[in-house]
Protein backbone atom coordinates (compact mmCIF):
# COMPACT_ATOMS: atom_id res chain seq x y z
CA UNK A 1 0.00 0.00 0.00
CA UNK A 2 2.82 2.18 0.85
CA UNK A 3 4.29 1.77 -2.91
CA UNK A 4 1.15 2.93 -4.26
CA UNK A 5 0.62 6.10 -1.93
CA UNK A 6 4.00 7.35 -2.75
CA UNK A 7 3.18 6.38 -6.65
CA UNK A 8 0.16 8.78 -6.66
CA UNK A 9 2.02 11.33 -5.04
CA UNK A 10 5.40 11.06 -7.29
CA UNK A 11 2.99 11.23 -10.20
CA UNK A 12 0.88 13.81 -8.67
CA UNK A 13 4.20 16.08 -8.08
CA UNK A 14 5.52 15.42 -11.99
CA UNK A 15 2.32 16.61 -13.17
CA UNK A 16 1.15 19.11 -11.07
CA UNK A 17 4.95 20.60 -10.72
CA UNK A 18 5.55 22.10 -14.54
CA UNK A 19 2.10 23.76 -13.77
CA UNK A 20 3.02 25.13 -10.86
CA UNK A 21 6.26 27.06 -12.01
CA UNK A 22 4.66 28.54 -14.82
CA UNK A 23 1.59 30.08 -12.76
CA UNK A 24 4.52 31.54 -10.76
CA UNK A 25 6.63 32.94 -13.87
CA UNK A 26 3.41 34.02 -15.03
CA UNK A 27 2.16 36.02 -12.01
CA UNK A 28 5.74 37.06 -10.74
CA UNK A 29 5.49 40.51 -9.28
CA UNK A 30 7.21 43.40 -10.25
CA UNK A 31 9.90 43.98 -8.01
CA UNK A 32 10.27 47.52 -5.81
CA UNK A 33 12.82 49.75 -7.62
CA UNK A 34 15.78 51.78 -5.69
CA UNK A 35 18.28 53.85 -6.59
CA UNK A 36 21.13 52.04 -7.35
CA UNK A 37 23.03 52.88 -4.26
CA UNK A 38 20.26 51.39 -2.07
CA UNK A 39 19.97 48.17 -4.37
CA UNK A 40 23.70 47.71 -4.06
CA UNK A 41 23.38 48.18 -0.08
CA UNK A 42 20.33 45.75 -0.36
CA UNK A 43 22.19 43.42 -2.61
CA UNK A 44 25.27 43.59 -0.30
CA UNK A 45 22.76 42.42 2.80
CA UNK A 46 21.40 39.56 0.82
CA UNK A 47 24.94 37.94 0.52
CA UNK A 48 24.21 36.75 4.61
CA UNK A 49 21.24 35.14 3.32
CA UNK A 50 20.43 31.62 1.76
CA UNK A 51 17.04 30.10 1.21
CA UNK A 52 17.15 26.53 1.07
CA UNK A 53 13.61 25.31 -0.94
CA UNK A 54 12.25 22.89 -2.71
CA UNK A 55 11.01 24.42 -6.32
CA UNK A 56 7.79 23.24 -6.56
CA UNK A 57 6.99 23.58 -3.10
CA UNK A 58 3.96 25.57 -2.80
CA UNK A 59 5.16 27.48 0.48
CA UNK A 60 8.72 28.14 -1.56
CA UNK A 61 7.27 29.74 -4.18
CA UNK A 62 5.34 31.84 -1.87
CA UNK A 63 8.43 33.21 -0.66
CA UNK A 64 10.16 33.33 -3.33
CA UNK A 65 7.06 35.68 -4.57
CA UNK A 66 8.07 37.79 -1.66
CA UNK A 67 11.61 38.13 -2.84
CA UNK A 68 10.53 38.97 -6.17
CA UNK A 69 8.52 42.04 -4.99
CA UNK A 70 11.14 43.10 -2.86
CA UNK A 71 13.68 42.68 -5.73
CA UNK A 72 15.95 40.23 -3.28
CA UNK A 73 18.70 38.67 -4.61
CA UNK A 74 19.13 35.81 -2.05
CA UNK A 75 20.92 32.64 -2.67
CA UNK A 76 18.42 29.86 -3.26
CA UNK A 77 20.24 26.13 -2.70
CA UNK A 78 17.37 23.29 -4.28
CA UNK A 79 17.65 20.77 -1.05
CA UNK A 80 15.24 18.21 -2.56
CA UNK A 81 17.56 15.65 -4.06
CA UNK A 82 19.58 14.00 -1.23
CA UNK A 83 23.06 15.31 -0.79
CA UNK A 84 25.66 17.76 0.31
CA UNK A 85 22.62 20.59 0.21
CA UNK A 86 19.90 18.59 2.04
CA UNK A 87 22.77 17.96 5.23
CA UNK A 88 23.84 20.95 5.16
CA UNK A 89 20.17 21.87 5.89
CA UNK A 90 19.37 19.07 8.14
CA UNK A 91 22.66 19.55 10.11
CA UNK A 92 22.47 23.66 10.43
CA UNK A 93 18.60 23.38 10.90
CA UNK A 94 17.61 20.09 12.28
CA UNK A 95 15.34 19.45 9.70
CA UNK A 96 14.48 19.27 6.28
CA UNK A 97 11.93 21.56 5.89
CA UNK A 98 11.79 24.27 3.61
CA UNK A 99 11.60 26.95 2.81
CA UNK A 100 14.14 27.54 5.56
CA UNK A 101 15.90 30.77 4.95
CA UNK A 102 19.63 30.81 6.66
CA UNK A 103 20.24 34.14 8.18
CA UNK A 104 24.37 34.85 8.65
CA UNK A 105 25.57 36.87 11.21
CA UNK A 106 28.77 38.84 10.30
CA UNK A 107 30.55 36.69 13.17
CA UNK A 108 29.73 33.73 11.35
CA UNK A 109 27.01 32.58 13.41
CA UNK A 110 23.76 31.35 11.77
CA UNK A 111 20.12 31.36 12.59
CA UNK A 112 17.61 29.39 10.38
CA UNK A 113 14.10 30.66 10.35
CA UNK A 114 11.63 27.82 8.79
CA UNK A 115 8.14 28.77 7.70
CA UNK A 116 6.93 31.01 5.02
CA UNK A 117 5.03 33.34 6.74
CA UNK A 118 7.94 34.18 9.26
CA UNK A 119 10.23 34.00 6.45
CA UNK A 120 8.24 36.66 4.84
CA UNK A 121 7.80 38.89 7.68
CA UNK A 122 11.49 38.57 8.25
CA UNK A 123 12.39 40.06 4.87
CA UNK A 124 9.25 42.71 4.86
CA UNK A 125 10.76 44.04 8.49
CA UNK A 126 14.48 44.12 7.05
CA UNK A 127 13.86 45.06 3.77
CA UNK A 128 10.59 47.41 3.38
CA UNK A 129 11.76 51.24 3.96
CA UNK A 130 10.50 52.91 6.46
Amino acid sequence: MKFFIRAFFKTLRTVLGPVMLLKENLTRPKGVVRIQAAQDKVNRQCKSLTLYQYKTCPFCIKVRQEMSRLSLNIQRIDAQPEGPDRQALLKGGGQTKVPCLKITDKAGRSEWLYDSDQIIAYLRGRFVAP
